[in-house]
């Protein structure tokens, strides 16, 4: 393959620590991708223990911390995932979302799952673009 590429990893206090073996982001040349997060508070490293609004601001917060140590914003994203373990929260979730992706929202897709990490009820990944 020919012509160069750009790979970091994106590393933030602001955001918790991965719980695995992944990066909190990934930089590739102009393209972001975050790793889902959850509502781990970075300061504790514990779930925090609130409702699913609460819980959805703390995921978001999460993302929007690794986006900015990349020079990023909301407004970068181009595509979210968000995984709920209960579609029932999904107005809720949606009406929190809404009030971080207000202008020009990327595409995206919710789907319920079985389970989460620690858990959650919300994780939300996502993909950015310079």
């Amino acid at each position: 393959m020919s012509g160069s590429s750009s790979r970091s990893t994106v590393k933030t206090p602001l955001a918790p620590s991965a719980i695995g073996p992944y990066s909190q982001g990934v930089l590739h040349n102009d393209t972001l991708y975050v790793s889902g997060q959850i509502a781990i508070d970075p300061e504790t490293g514990s779930m925090i223990d609130g409702t699913i609004e609460e819980e959805t601001e703390r995921v978001l917060d999460n993302v929007g911390a690794v986006l900015k140590a990349a020079s990023m914003a909301f407004e970068n994203v181009v595509r979210c995932e968000v995984f709920l373990t209960d579609v029932n929260d999904y107005a809720q979730v949606n009406e929190v979302y809404a009030r971080y992706f207000n202008e020009r929202p990327p595409a995206r897709q919710a789907v319920q799952v079985a389970a989460l990490p620690r858990n959650a009820r919300v994780e939300v990944s996502c993909i950015a673009k310079r």
